[in-house]
């Protein structure tokens, strides 16, 4: 089912004056950085500066895409989960949540949720689904916690398993606004069983021209980012069980590929967790 009204044309028009084109914004960056085409003129002119502060930069959205393919196959596949709840959607692009989920398991039910404006014009394709299975769409800040869990009820049950995914869309909550706090609170509400998946940039010595590239980024582009050491991004999942390998770069969280050679390091670190 795609009954959400964002799948609508009006809705998408009229969303258009709520689009700022005149800065460039990380959505759709990290959609000019994965190949795509949902992005304008100063979102490019930002990315290559970022680019050419920090060479890998682009290797992160890869990274953090393939982590969350990983990811959600293990959930769907090994551990059963059915329903998915995806915050920080970012613009739909190959293999979104619902598609790897409804691969393994056509029944899997999936809710995105972001406050993008140009997301929510874009939800149309975040909203097949299999027949079996379905998918929502909700325009709505990770801040509200009470409104996403409100909504996405409609949809998923709370009495089941949830995996909550959470792909670097916690950069954006300033430390002033306890994001630790808004991550406990979703992860209290979900029974148990259910698990996080959770990536973030990462600030660390030998990383220097990251610190570069975010501060050209919060100078000049918007939402503003907070980068967070690893022991940092690791206390998101503080009272879960932290599935193996732990909290690592997104590269190396459980690679399928393992030709006996490490995979490269990237500032983009992630994990998963079960609530138990």
């Amino acid at each position: 089912m795609t009954d959400n009204p964002a799948a609508t044309d009006d809705v998408a028009v009229s969303l258009r004056a709520r689009i700022n084109t005149d800065r460039p914004h990380t959505a759709r960056i990290w959609n000019y950085w994965l190949g795509g085409k949902d992005n304008y003129e100063v979102d490019r002119a930002a990315g290559d500066q970022i680019r050419r502060l920090h060479p890998g930069i682009g290797e992160y959205a890869r990274a953090d895409r393939l982590f969350l393919g990983r990811a959600v196959r293990h959930l769907a596949g090994e551990v059963g989960i059915r329903q998915f709840l995806d915050i920080g959607t970012g613009l739909p692009t190959a293999d979104n949540t619902h598609e790897v989920a409804q691969r393994i398991a056509p029944q899997a039910r999936v809710v995105y949720v972001d406050n993008d404006p140009l997301v929510l014009a874009h939800a149309r394709a975040l909203l097949t689904s299999t027949p079996e299975g379905r998918t929502d769409y909700l325009d709505a800040d990770l801040r509200n916690v009470d409104a996403v869990l409100e909504h996405a009820a409609g949809v998923l049950d709370f009495s089941e398993p949830v995996a909550l995914m959470l792909l670097g869309v916690v950069i954006f909550i300033g430390d002033d606004e306890d994001p630790y706090r808004l991550v406990r609170q979703l992860t209290d509400r979900l029974p148990a069983g259910s698990h996080l998946v959770l990536s973030h940039t990462v600030t660390h010595p030998s990383m220097p021209d990251v610190d570069e590239a975010v501060k050209f980024w919060n100078e000049h582009g918007t939402p503003k980012l907070t980068q967070r050491t690893p022991d940092d991004v690791a206390r998101f999942f503080d009272g879960l069980q932290l599935l193996e390998p732990g909290v690592v770069s997104c590269s190396r969280w459980r690679p399928e590929h393992d030709h006996g050679a490490e995979a490269e390091e990237v500032a983009m670190f992630g994990g998963v967790a079960r609530k138990n």
